[in-house]
């Protein structure tokens, strides 16, 4: 994509009461909607309308039961929300995050090949590995593999899921009534795949999808996760809360993009983007300090300890925050401990500071203001070699999510950094895309 041509691209992570774990307890959030799958249509609608590129759902694989008391954990299997989203909506893009260290590929290619038939051609992988201990427990292990191994295995079960996409060329189903030929068997090709953690045979039981192969998508910031992205991804989602940061991870991926052998333009780098936005300062402050005053401390303290691996309970809140490691010697999520380490360092927090500072945003880059000023803080990273877009993240669903579509989109318009339409049927051709 040329530099007159590039603009910016925006994902829109849909979540049941949005970043903030107080947002559930506002009183602007519909807690009868918050497992209604009415209400996620809406909002899917609504960004659509705002021309939004894709949805975003996260995932994971367990729960802690003592955190349900202090708000919603998750919500819908992400690929069957999305097949209802599918149903009400005709250009937006649809991405769901699947583990590759907790399912099978053939599964995986199938399921994703069906809702981008479903979709017409927008459905978006998720691709990432699962650094919480307490998820193996729910897949008869005793322990979580270690952080090499589950990197080992994503590569291999993205090389699977990619040949079992592969496995039908586009033109192999014929549909012939007069000839009783339904496909042209010599394009359509068992895999045979022996690797090292998968043997599929193959083919896959579905003809090819409409974008040739659902987009890619990674989210892993590790040194394995970065060189995992470069040679798989399209799209990726990082956390970098500073310019400086941001510039540098950029830089990373694209030079690792280059030697893997791809070109620049196939991956674009979208950081997430937590925010708060008011018609005025003075109302977007005023909604952060609501938002503050209902967030749980508790439950953020658990959500640290399950990120990090780390049982933070046998701390004081008011304790200087523990030394932490050498990212590689840890085996929960290296790059998410690697930005909490250079934080704790560098400020030099107590557990509860770090909490109270950067929580509601796990690290991620936040910005509460203006649209105007949300706009120039999105400008600058996308201007300065630092994002080709965000995945923009409401601290509260119910209301930001439209403050973000009504407010900050129009003004990303009215810059020219952001089209007023969609240019294609598929997911890959509205985001400038090559058909796989």
């Amino acid at each position: 994509m040329s530099e007159l041509k590039r603009r910016m691209i925006l994902n829109l992570m849909l979540q049941n009461t949005g970043s903030h774990r107080g947002a559930w307890r506002h009183p602007s959030t519909k807690v009868d909607e918050l497992h209604d799958i009415k209400y996620f249509q809406r909002l899917a609608q609504k960004a659509e309308a705002a021309r939004i590129d894709s949805l975003f759902i996260a995932d994971g694989l367990s729960v802690e039961v003592k955190a349900l008391q202090h708000g919603p954990i998750l919500g819908f299997e992400p690929l069957t929300l999305l097949s209802a989203i599918a149903t009400v909506t005709e250009k937006i893009g649809l991405i769901a995050t699947v583990s590759t260290s907790f399912n099978e590929p053939y599964n995986v290619a199938r399921t994703f090949s069906s809702l981008d038939h479903i979709s017409g051609g927008r459905a978006g992988w998720n691709m990432v590995t699962t650094g919480v201990e307490r998820t193996a427990f729910n897949f008869g292990l005793q322990q979580l593999p270690p952080h090499t191994y589950r990197y080992e295995r994503a590569k291999e079960f993205a090389e699977v899921v990619l040949k079992l996409w592969d496995s039908w060329d586009e033109d192999a189903l014929v549909q012939d009534k007069r000839t009783g030929i339904y496909a042209d068997v010599q394009k359509v090709r068992d895999i045979y795949h022996e690797g090292t953690h998968f043997s599929v045979r193959g083919a896959l039981n579905m003809m090819r999808s409409p974008q040739g192969r659902p987009l890619l998508v990674q989210a892993g910031a590790s040194d394995e996760g970065k060189t995992l992205a470069a040679q798989f991804a399209e799209l990726i989602f990082t956390v970098q809360n500073t310019l400086e940061d941001g510039q540098l991870f950029y830089q990373d991926i694209k030079a690792r993009t280059a030697k893997a052998g791809r070109s620049l333009d196939s991956v674009k780098v979208l950081p997430g983007l937590i925010m708060i936005v008011g018609r005025t300062e003075e109302e977007a402050r005023q909604k952060a300090s609501e938002l503050s005053e209902l967030g749980s401390i508790e439950r953020s303290m658990m959500s640290l300890s399950n990120l990090l691996g780390i049982d933070f309970s046998v701390y004081s809140l008011d304790d200087p925050f523990p030394e932490l490691p050498d990212p590689s010697q840890v085996n929960a999520y290296q790059s998410f401990h690697q930005m909490v380490k250079k934080i704790t360092e560098k400020e030099k927090l107590t557990i509860r500071e770090l909490l109270e500072k950067y929580w509601n945003g796990s690290g991620q880059l936040s910005v509460t203001g203006t649209p105007e000023h949300i706009a120039d803080v999105m400008q600058t990273w996308f201007t300065s070699g630092a994002a080709d877009g965000f995945s923009v993240v409401p601290q509260q669903a119910f209301g930001g999510t439209e403050d973000f579509l009504d407010l900050v989109v129009p003004e990303l318009q009215r810059r020219g950094l952001f089209p007023y339409t969609y240019t294609g049927a598929s997911l890959r051709e509205n985001l400038g895309l090559s058909r796989l």
